[in-house]
Parts: C-alpha cells; sequence; structure tokens
C-alpha cells in the first residue's frame, strides 16, 4: 500500500552547501510528496541560499527550538506518513528510508546505538557519556524500551501524530524524547531501526546544558505519560498546577 510522504528538516544556522547535497540525495533516494524547512533566525545569506533549493522553506526570524519547529512542519502536512531528520544529514537518505519503511502504524525511531547500527565518525567522550547515561535512565522510566531515544531521525503516520500533537510541550532537543514517550502511552507501537550514522561536525549543541534540559524534560515526560495513562498518583501531582500550553498553541509557532 503506497502511502503519501511528508519530510521536515528543522535548521538553524544550517550549512548550506551541506544541506544542498543532503536535499538532493533525499528526493533521489525517497518518493516524497514535499521537504519543508523550518528555518530559525536566518540570516540574509542563508535565508537566499535554502530559497533556491527544491523545498518548501517557513522561516522566522528568531529562535524557536528543534521541537517547535518540526511541530510546525508536520502541523503543515497532509502527508500519510511525517519524517524529520536532522538537517545536518548525520542520518543517510538510504538510513531514513529504511526507517520510513518500518513505520507501521505508529512511530519509527532511528537508532545509533543499537548493536546493529553503523556509526561512522565518532562523538566527544562527553557526548557519548551523557547520551548513553540518558538513554539507560530512559529505559527505566518510560513504556518505550530502546537505546537510543535522541537520534535526529524519526518517522510517525498521520494517525499517530494526530493523537500525540495535543501532549508535546518541549520545544527544544527534548521534544524527542517526549515524542516517544506520548506515542508509547498513548499505546502506539514504538519500533527502533538501526541506522548508518555520521557524527557531523559543527554541532550547535552545548553537552552539559543539554543533559540538565534532558533530565528535566524525561522526567516531565514520564509524568506526562502517566497521566494520558490515568495514574492516579500522577493525576493527584498535577493537581492545582497551571497546565502548560502545548506546542500546537502557542502563538509563535
Amino acid at each position: 500500500m503506497h502511502r503519501s510522504l511528508g519530510l521536515v528538516l528543522p535548521a538553524y544556522d544550517p550549512d548550506t552547501d551541506r544541506l544542498a547535497r543532503y536535499v538532493d540525495a533525499l528526493h533521489e533516494t525517497l518518493a516524497l510528496e514535499t521537504i519543508r524547512v523550518e528555518l530559525d533566525a536566518p540570516d540574509e545569506r542563508t535565508r537566499s541560499a535554502v530559497a533556491d533549493l527544491p523545498v518548501e522553506v517557513h522561516s522566522v526570524p528568531y529562535r524557536r527550538g528543534k521541537g517547535a519547529a518540526i511541530t510546525a512542519g508536520f502541523e503543515s502536512l497532509d502527508t500519510d506518513v511525517r519524517c524529520f531528520l536532522d538537517a545536518d544529514g548525520s542520518t543517510p537518505a538510504h538510513a531514513a528510508e529504511e526507517i520510513i519503511a518500518r513505520v507501521g502504524d505508529g512511530l519509527a525511531v532511528g537508532s545509533r546505538r543499537h548493536p546493529d547500527a553503523n556509526v561512522v565518525g565518532h562523538q566527544t567522550v562527553a557526548r557519548r557519556f551523557l547520551g548513553d547515561g540518558f538513554a539507560w535512565v530512559a529505559r527505566r522510566l518510560l513504556a518505550a524500551d530502546l537505546y537510543d531515544y535522541q537520534c535526529g531521525a524519526k518517522a510517525i503516520t498521520a494517525t499517530a501524530w494526530a493523537d500525540v500533537r495535543d501532549h508535546l510541550y518541549e520545544p527544544g532537543f527534548a521534544w524527542d524524547i517526549e515524542l516517544v514517550a506520548m506515542t508509547a502511552a498513548l499505546g502506539y507501537e514504538v519500533r527502533e531501526v538501526p541506522i548508518e550514522w555520521e557524527d557531523a561536525p559543527g554541532s550547535t549543541v552545548d553537552p552539559l546544558r543539554t543533559a540538565v534540559d534532558m533530565g528535566r524534560a524525561l522526567v516531565a515526560a514520564r509524568h506526562r505519560a502517566k497521566r494520558v495513562t490515568n495514574s492516579r498518583l500522577h493525576d493527584a501531582l498535577a493537581a492545582g498546577r497551571e497546565e502548560p500550553v502545548a506546542l500546537i498553541e502557542r502563538e509563535e509557532q
């Protein structure tokens, strides 16, 4: 059965030459309805370069964060499957194809830490240590038992997205863990797909700050997931607290 596919590339200060090569590879490999670049705080040079690519472009003059950008992109699509990939091209087009093929009726998650994954290049010791530690903790707190929760390559069906979209609050890198947690809590299958992955230079991620943010987000995601599954304890913990505003309801999207 053919299912239409839309792809979102969230981008902040991207290497536009690398992005152009990646877009070409994606068009050559995937049967795409559209590629949409969600561009945060671009300068004129970046805006002009991206405008010349065979993609739809939505840019904002401020930095929304990865999660907010992907959410806006997914909301704009009307395809049967919605996929996002980091714009640095760390996930090759053929690996993205494998993720999309495994989406089933729920969510497919690319995995760099799976024993069958092929990682080209190496993260710093600090990033690798923090990533491994985070995954170890997440496996013990969430319903989805994965090797890798944070890889920037995931695909979700339109049906699953329609259910999970109201439960996403994290605008930054923590969005990945929230997406996995809430999709699993809502009863959808989460499939982990070992991929080839190339560590791209010039990351905009601060490992220590990200670790702190991710730890906070993991606790919050567990709490929200438990509430979705009608946990009396977590409902009681939330009583009297002001509910946060979901990403889809924020005007800055």
